[in-house]
């Protein structure tokens, strides 16, 4: 979830055309297109294996400022430190904290995979030295596989406090999405609203796929909770007004600003004025373009409310001035640096998006929305059409691998961007995820003893 980092004043909104201008700003050429990685990780105390508090000589408050002191700027909400905005790095890149104490790097737009796998490197080599002078472990998972909802600690956040009293009004997992869930992303540049509208669809086909692929949290509360990806299955149940795969993003007359009229009838959260979050969960952004927001009557949202509504919508591919491709769990730095990989190769090479949307383009509404449903407990094994979601996976990495050779970014060592790929290709080779390696070790090696997994999968 995305923190602000600034107070800028930004006009008001005179109408809707400004809110369509807001996305259609976000097209570039080719030669601008970037990568951006944002990936969550739990923290946990190395004796005992429990959660971390905000609070505390050796909680988040504490952590944070120790990263400070080496690579960031505090950003702080009622005096409490919430975020690092790096200093250190000439591209930029946040640190933030999710609701429940997961520490989030959102990272700066980059050029090729190998600098995101860089990038994520040193982010973990921070975190660990400074974590380790406090006894504090991390831990990529996509749900939290030992401590209660209860156990979980608050961060002191008020957009988060909005959501957490919102949550259960419109759905049954949206406080577990918010304290005990963990991600992987990528964010991706388009080059004209065809461009966005290719990618969109063949990013909102595919995510299930991904989820599939990266599926890794199959522990709730110490034991196996039946599912590939539990985070997944939590996204079902959080609010449908502001998630899922959108289907109109499929139908003729999808644009930017069919994308706008969506995110106008998503219930808005919150708004952010004079300093403070404003508690309006459930009203309009419309009557607030109108000037008829209980609220703050009479008053008009700026470019910055538009922007902070944006960030509380939720499908499965979110559109701003880029896209955010949604479905994965958190995992290993392998996986962390395979993501970015997967999409590039998609997405950033025509020829392969081309063909990526061939594939996909005769893909019902029910199929897509059966496999959305589905791949959380079954994964790779999800049964489509008369083949799987692993044969289909095969197919998307092997597309995927071709489009980044075809890019030919190459290292220092004269590897091109598709040596991110490797272990995905070993994994279903196997026919296997992550989450079946996990669950494998439990049932093994660590005689079903969770514990394991924090000395185990631990960064």
């Amino acid at each position: 979830m995305s923190t602000r980092v600034g107070d800028a004043e930004t006009p008001v909104i005179a109408s809707r055309d400004e809110l369509v201008a807001e996305l259609e700003a976000g097209v570039k050429p080719a030669s601008d297109w970037r990568i951006g990685t944002e990936h969550e990780k739990f923290c946990f105390y190395k004796k005992g294996y429990s959660p971390v508090p905000y609070e505390g000589g050796r909680g988040i408050s504490a952590l944070l400022t120790g990263l400070q002191q080496r690579c960031g700027e505090p950003v702080l909400e009622q005096g409490n430190i919430i975020a690092l905005q790096r200093q250190d790095c000439s591209k930029g890149g946040v640190i933030s904290l999710e609701p429940g104490g997961q520490l989030e790097l959102s990272g700066a737009p980059l050029e090729t995979v190998h600098e995101t796998y860089e990038e994520t490197r040193r982010h973990l080599v921070e975190v660990k030295e400074v974590g380790g002078e406090l006894g504090i472990g991390f831990l990529g998972l996509g749900f939290s596989p030992k401590w209660t909802l209860a156990e979980t600690p608050v961060m002191p956040k008020e957009r988060y406090r909005i959501m957490a009293r919102y949550m259960p009004k419109v759905g049954k997992l949206g406080r577990n999405m918010m304290f005990r869930t963990a991600t992987v992303q990528v964010n991706l540049d388009f080059g004209s609203e065809a461009d966005m509208i290719k990618k969109l669809r063949v990013g909102l086909a595919r995510q299930p796929i991904a989820t599939a692929i990266f599926a890794n949290s199959p522990f709730t509360e110490g034991k196996p909770n039946g599912f590939q990806s539990y985070r997944a299955e939590i996204w079902r149940d959080t609010d449908p007004h502001r998630t899922g795969s959108l289907p109109f993003a499929f139908e003729d007359g999808m644009g930017f600003e069919r994308y706008v009229d969506y995110a106008l009838d998503v219930p808005m959260y919150f708004v952010y004025r004079d300093g403070r979050y404003i508690d309006v969960a459930g009203a309009s952004f419309r009557d607030f373009l109108a000037g008829k927001l209980a609220a703050l009557p009479g008053e008009r949202p700026t470019l910055e409310n538009w922007r902070d509504h944006l960030t509380t919508l939720f499908p499965d591919v979110r559109l701003k001035r880029f896209m955010e491709m949604r479905g994965a769990d958190a995992g290993t730095l392998a996986a962390l640096w395979a993501l970015p990989a997967l999409w590039v190769g998609l997405l950033y090479d025509r020829d392969t998006l081309d063909a990526a949307y061939a594939l996909i383009k005769d893909w019902s509404v029910s199929e897509r929305e059966a496999l959305r449903d589905a791949v959380p407990r079954f994964g790779l094994a999800t049964p489509f059409r008369k083949s799987s979601v692993l044969d289909i996976a095969r197919q998307v990495v092997f597309l995927a691998e071709t489009g980044l050779k075809r890019r030919n970014r190459l290292d220092l060592n004269g590897n091109d961007e598709s040596v991110a790929l490797l272990p995905l290709i070993e994994l279903l080779e196997q026919g296997r995820s992550p989450a079946d390696l996990l669950l494998a070790d439990y049932n093994n090696d660590w005689h079903g003893k969770i514990d394991k997994v924090f000395e185990a999968r631990a960064f």
